[in-house]
C-alpha cells in the first residue's frame, strides 16, 4: 500500500517554497528589471548558479552553512532555537535559494518586455517606483508571473540531491517523494516505487497542461 505522507509532504514544500518565492522572487525581479546597477550582471550570475551547479554541490555548501558547527548555523540555532539540518525549515530555505531562478527569470523577462513608456508614465504621475511595479507593470505580465510560480512549484516536486544533503531522510520530516522513491527502488520494491512516480508524473502533466492553456486564453 502507498504511504501518502512523503506526497502531502512534497508538495507542502513545494506550496511553501512557492509562497516565499513570491514575496521574495517578485520585487528581486522587478529590481533586476528595472535598475541599472553596476553590478547587476554579478547578481544575476549568482542567482543563476542552481541553473549549471549539480544539487549535490549547493547541497553540500548549504550543508557546511547551516550545520550547527559553523557562524550561521550556530547562532540560528542559539538565538532562534533554528535548526536547519536534517529538518523541514532547512528545506524551505535550501529550497527556496535553488529555485530562485525560476521564479526570477520568467518575472524579470516579462518585466522586461512591457514598454518602458509605461513606467515612465507613472513616475510623471507621481508613482514611486514599488508602487508602479505593484499596480503598473506585475499586473500586465500574469503569464510571466504564472510561469514563475509553475515552474518553482513543480522544480521543488522534482528535487532530489539538495533535499537528501539538507534534509536527509527522516519519515514525516523530510522525506519527500522523490527520496521515497529512491527507497523503494534500493528495496526492489517497484510497484512502490512506480506509484510514487506516477502519480508525480500524473499530477505534474495536469498542472502545465492547465497552466499552457491558461496562458493562451491571458495572450489571447
Amino acid at each position: 500500500m502507498l504511504d501518502w505522507q512523503p506526497i502531502f509532504l512534497t508538495f507542502q514544500l513545494a506550496t511553501v517554497t512557492t509562497v516565499v518565492l513570491l514575496l521574495l522572487g517578485v520585487p528581486l525581479a522587478g529590481w533586476l528589471a528595472l535598475s541599472r546597477f553596476r553590478l547587476k550582471p554579478l547578481v544575476e550570475a549568482v542567482i543563476s548558479l542552481p541553473l549549471v551547479l549539480p544539487p549535490s554541490v549547493i547541497g553540500f555548501y548549504l550543508l557546511l552553512a547551516f550545520s550547527p558547527a559553523s557562524g550561521l548555523g550556530g547562532w540560528l540555532l542559539e538565538h532562534l532555537n533554528l535548526k536547519l539540518v536534517f529538518s523541514f525549515e532547512g528545506l524551505v530555505v535550501a529550497s527556496v535559494l535553488y529555485s530562485l531562478p525560476f521564479m526570477v527569470h520568467p518575472v524579470q523577462a516579462g518585466l522586461e518586455a512591457l514598454p518602458v513608456s509605461w513606467r515612465e508614465a507613472s513616475y510623471t504621475l507621481g508613482h514611486s517606483p514599488l508602487k508602479t511595479l505593484l499596480r503598473v507593470l506585475l499586473p500586465n505580465c500574469k503569464p510571466a508571473l504564472l510561469t514563475g510560480v509553475v515552474l518553482s512549484f513543480a522544480h521543488t516536486i522534482g528535487e532530489f540531491g539538495l533535499v537528501l544533503m539538507i534534509g536527509g531522510n527522516l519519515p514525516g520530516q523530510t522525506r519527500v517523494a522523490s527520496i521515497a522513491i529512491y527507497d523503494e527502488v534500493e528495496l526492489l520494491n517497484y510497484d512502490a516505487a512506480h506509484g510514487y512516480a506516477a502519480l508525480l508524473l500524473v499530477i505534474s502533466l495536469a498542472i502545465l497542461v492547465l497552466v499552457y492553456r491558461f496562458n493562451k486564453r491571458l495572450t489571447l
